[in-house]
């Protein structure tokens, strides 16, 4: 996931040339945009992919530090998945951070540390997502189980 972001940081994925690649996509389905709409569109759609991309990140680090911190070195199995969410979150936010450092030593790129904190948001989002869909309901099975 992080060589996708390195990838995407470069010149080939500024505005500009995104711009000539997903208009005519969103175009296809939804008809013509004028040009005043478009910048609109293709701006959120771009800040969509910062949020999206970087939970896509954030849950690439939680399955890693899942794996790596030792279980049977922690408490519970509540603070070894706490732990693990919040490494996935403080390791998303670095990458975050160093991509918009690098973005800002490009020239038709801009590094922003709001862009760090929407990506921030979408690993934090990511994590609850799994915490709802995933541990809440084994949780709610085991007791079922258990009953």
């Amino acid at each position: 996931m992080i060589a996708v972001i390195c990838t995407e940081s470069t010149n080939a994925f500024s505005s500009l040339n995104t711009s000539s690649l997903l208009r005519p996509i969103l175009q296809r389905w939804f008809g013509p945009i004028q040009d005043s709409s478009w910048e609109l569109y293709h701006h959120y759609l771009r800040k969509t992919g910062h949020f999206i991309g970087y939970g896509l990140v954030a849950f690439t680090f939680l399955r890693a530090w899942l794996h790596t911190l030792d279980r049977s070195a922690i408490s519970s199995l509540l603070e070894w998945r706490i732990k693990s969410s919040l490494f996935a979150i403080l390791s998303t936010a670095i990458v975050a951070s160093c991509d918009e450092f690098h973005q800002s030593f490009i020239p038709s790129r801009t590094g922003s540390p709001l862009d760090v904190l929407l990506d921030t948001a979408g690993a934090c989002a990511l994590c609850l997502l799994v915490w709802l869909l995933c541990w809440r309901r084994r949780r709610s099975r085991a007791k079922l189980i258990a009953a």
